[in-house]
């Protein structure tokens, strides 16, 4: 990923999504006051509405795209996609899900993020798009690859095509989980090779989102996939995580429009 700045603020963008305008929004640049310092996009955890509202509007003057046309979901942790979104006026969200897919032009997929993991997808062949919002419980029912098979079912779209990236999401150091998601990696990845490690002083576990998404969005036939490899929980002066922060924090966003 590049780092790329537009007055206060810094995003990252992907290598290999050159031709998409998007950005993976730090928490730069931003009004809110502590602990929701500064670019808070999250409007549900106790911010200054006003305050996230103007944080929004920087967002989208730095990737210049149109805030009337932004659609955006109430992320529920499941795997529903929304296709071809459209806003709702005078609503924040269009639907409850955790991915969205369009192949129309300036219309900006907005999500929230702060320990999930961001999926970026890019079809420059048929030139789609789409977003999703992969925590242990989305990543464990599919959502990477629900997101894909959207985009090849219902817009044509080759998975040879698709350009994917996973970016900054709580890392495989610091996301240990309780015995009932080793089960469930294990049941729907067949085993947990590679993606869950055990402490060695407690037998503890930590899951891989990174692994786990990658190989989710490898089974469903991507094969370019470009993963950030940055910790949220690491990285707390850039990115908001829920864990690092004991929940007293704001949202981060990801923004990609054709």
């Amino acid at each position: 990923m590049q780092r790329q700045h537009h007055n206060h603020l810094a995003y990252d963008q992907f290598d290999s999504f050159s031709q998409v305008r998007h950005g993976v929004f730090t928490r730069h640049g931003g009004v809110s006051a502590a602990p929701y310092g500064a670019l808070n996009l999250g409007r549900t955890v106790g911010d200054d509405p006003e305050a996230v509202e103007e944080n929004y509007r920087r967002v989208y003057a730095a990737l210049g795209v149109e805030a009337d046309r932004v659609c955006s979901v109430w992320q529920v942790h499941g795997v529903e996609v929304v296709t071809q979104p459209q806003p709702v006026p005078g609503q924040s969200w269009i639907a409850q899900a955790d991915a969205m897919v369009t192949d129309q032009p300036g219309m900006p997929l907005v999500m929230r993020y702060a320990d999930c993991t961001p999926i970026l997808l890019h079809d420059p062949v048929m030139r789609v798009i789409g977003i999703a919002h992969a925590g242990w419980r989305g990543t464990v029912q599919g959502i990477a690859s629900r997101t894909v098979q959207t985009m090849t079912g219902q817009y044509g779209c080759q998975p040879h095509d698709i350009r994917a990236g996973i970016g900054p999401s709580i890392g495989p150091d610091c996301y240990q989980v309780g015995e009932e998601v080793v089960t469930a990696t294990e049941a729907y990845f067949g085993d947990t090779d590679g993606l869950i490690r055990r402490h060695p002083a407690d037998n503890s576990a930590y899951l891989d989102l990174w692994a786990a998404n990658a190989l989710d969005l490898r089974r469903a036939g991507i094969q370019h996939i470009e993963t950030a490899g940055i910790c949220t929980m690491k990285h707390t002066q850039d990115f908001y995580s829920h864990r690092g922060e004991h929940g007293q924090t704001g949202r981060f966003a990801a923004v990609i429009v054709l």
